[in-house]
């Protein structure tokens, strides 16, 4: 999928205020990790995360995400009433229903007109959320698409927590759930519009997929915590990589000094090497910021990009990409020029 008419008109990132250290965490599972003669630096040494960010307690998803959409239609100077369309791409929710697209278009006080709707695909979404976004862009649906992402790891934290300090709890129990201790919190938003609207803007060229979804049982997400084959994901994951990355290089021309710039979600330090490693790609292009902020789902790719910018890595004409993994499983890799 390719686009001619897309632009980035906007993007804004917000982080949790609270940084809560992976230490802190091993603290409170001391009992359960001395039982099973692990050490205290468990969850850091494997994860190679040194923290993540936890919202005030009750902070919902949609507010995190309104945050983030403020900033980003205040440093476009789109006027909100020209958004025709707002995709919810979080993870996290308000509530069953109503969607956490509906909450966000209340807080923005956006038009009746502007369509809005949630879009799950794990920790894809918001990648999935683009290619909708301009697609409708692309096709004259609408000339404006701001795309949006709360998550607040806090409750499924606290409850594994909960769960794992029992003295009933097993390694298996510990090694199943341990992937939730990795999440974070975060808000982000992007705006998408026509580029002849604004030809200087950075350019969303396009994006490929790839699924594998005969390993759908490898990653089960609810309220109150994440059940992982760690192992099992990683290894089919990267492999699923492999094969997306060969469908860029056919569909976005990408190859292996192509990209000057990467934005990856990341999981952990041993998934961000390897995912590198097997594509062959420079890890000097890739920004960092999971041993800082964890795994934050659908919001890790577009925040990457966003403080990447903010960093000042990004110049005009860059070719950056982003790509993504998410449990299923799928793939995508998307390109923008800067």
């Amino acid at each position: 999928m390719r686009f001619t008419n897309v632009s980035i008109l906007g993007l804004a990132h917000v982080d949790a205020p609270h940084r809560i250290t992976s230490e802190a965490l091993c603290e409170r599972l001391e009992p359960t990790l001395s039982r099973m003669g692990m050490g205290s630096d468990l969850l850091e040494s494997a994860s190679g995360i040194v923290a993540r960010r936890f919202w005030d307690v009750g902070f919902q998803p949609s507010q995190a995400a309104t945050l983030a959409a403020e900033r980003c239609l205040a440093e476009s100077g789109v006027d909100r009433r020209d958004v025709g369309v707002l995709i919810s791409t979080s993870v996290c929710r308000d509530y069953v229903e109503p969607s956490v697209a509906c909450l966000v278009h209340g807080a923005l006080g956006l038009d009746a007109s502007c369509l809005n709707f949630d879009v799950g695909n794990a920790c894809l979404a918001f990648l999935t959320g683009m290619q909708i976004a301009g697609n409708m862009i692309e096709r004259g649906q609408v000339e404006h698409a701001l795309i949006v992402d709360g998550e607040g790891a806090r409750d499924a934290v606290e409850a594994t927590l909960t769960r794992l300090r029992r003295p009933e709890t097993t390694p298996r129990d510990l090694r199943d759930q341990f992937a939730t201790l990795t999440l974070g919190s975060g808000g982000v938003a992007m705006l998408l519009g026509r580029r002849d609207l604004a030809p200087e803007a950075p350019r969303f060229v396009g994006a490929v997929e790839r699924a594998a979804t005969q390993h759908r049982g490898l990653c089960h997400g609810q309220v109150d915590g994440m059940y992982t084959d760690g192992k099992a994901l990683l290894t089919n994951g990267i492999l699923l990589a492999q094969d997306t990355w060969a469908l860029a290089r056919e569909s976005l021309g990408w190859d292996e000094g192509a990209l000057d710039d990467l934005a990856l979600h990341q999981v952990s330090a041993s998934h961000t090497t390897l995912l590198l490693e097997a594509l062959g790609l420079d890890p000097a292009k890739a920004l960092s910021i999971y041993p800082e902020f964890g795994n934050i789902g659908p919001a890790s790719v577009p925040m990457v990009l966003s403080k990447s910018r903010e960093a000042g890595r990004l110049r005009r004409g860059m070719r950056v990409g982003l790509l993504g993994i998410g449990s299923g499983l799928n793939c995508s890799m998307a390109e923008i020029v800067w």
